[in-house]
């Protein structure tokens, strides 16, 4: 039987009773429904295989892609240098920063699939921050000032200011920087499904139009930080074999730090974004 047990925060539940790779259809539409409820569904002790990870992330829509390695281990088992001359330790430390994910993208995704393989002994745990409470605590003058606001986003702009630019060859794939015209996005989204608003920011997100770009910056960082508080945020300490699935329309997440000389392998899916609610006009491709 599903036990479904919410977490101390005002979003996130986690889930037991359920195998997911074998979750009947009955159970699946409940889990589905706990999911638009509680935004972030916590599952320990699952120990996906590759497979069954993309089946299971498949049951929530489309994919926009369906598996990749987040870590700081190589194919060949050897570990990444923190050096700064890696671009995916680059794109690891950048994800420390609170975000929603393909906001840079033409089509902002739905969700994520996430689950953990190898975790280090300390840090690396994985935090989310619910953007509905967020935007309903704001008070009503803030709500009326960034009503019809919109910010554009871009990953060159985020990991830029980390001093990365993608290079051909790269150890990085380069996913996300063949944007050519960032997005523009509203810094109030309505949930496609739920109809509640959330606040849309992070760090990929800058450049308000109608605003000066100091006072822009400054207005998407004082919203993130007002966001990201308690009660409105939880950090997740992985187990291996721990799954989770969030919605990536209503919470930012991040990655925390750990020794990078120890390995953290976690495999991320990622649902697609319906493109009648999740596109971004003006956004283009290379």
């Amino acid at each position: 039987m599903i036990e479904i047990e919410p977490l101390d925060a005002t979003f996130g539940a986690v889930v037991r009773g359920v195998r997911l790779a074998e979750a009947s259809d009955t159970e699946f539409r409940r889990l589905y429904d706990a999911w638009l409820e509680y935004a972030l569904l916590i599952f320990p002790g699952q120990h996906l295989r590759r497979a069954e990870q993309i089946a299971f992330a498949k049951r929530f829509g489309p994919l926009e892609f369906e598996i990749s390695p987040l870590s700081n281990v190589r194919p060949d088992g050897s570990l990444r240098p923190d050096d700064g001359s890696d671009d995916v330790v680059k794109v690891l430390k950048g994800n420390m920063g609170w975000h929603c994910d393909s906001t840079y993208m033409p089509v902002q995704a739905k969700g994520a699939v996430f689950t953990a393989e190898v975790v280090p002994a300390t840090g690396g745990e994985t935090g989310w921050a619910d953007m509905r409470a967020a935007y309903e605590a704001l008070d009503e003058a803030v709500k009326a000032r960034i009503e019809g606001l919109s910010a554009f986003h871009s990953l060159r702009y985020s990991q830029g200011k980390l001093g990365h630019a993608h290079k051909e060859g790269s150890a990085y794939s380069g996913y996300g920087f063949g944007v050519e015209a960032p997005p523009l996005r509203p810094l109030v989204k309505v949930h496609p499904e739920t109809g509640r608003r959330a606040l849309m920011v992070g760090r990929h997100a800058y450049g308000i139009p109608g605003l000066a770009a100091a006072e822009s910056e400054r207005l998407l960082e004082e919203l993130a930080a007002f966001a990201c508080q308690p009660p409105r945020v939880y950090h997740h300490r992985w187990s291996p074999g721990d799954a989770v699935v969030w919605d990536n329309r209503c919470l930012m997440h991040r990655a925390r730090p750990w020794d990078m000389a120890e390995p953290r392998v976690m495999h991320h899916s990622r649902i697609a974004g319906d493109p009648a609610s999740e596109f971004a006009p003006g956004a283009a491709l290379a």
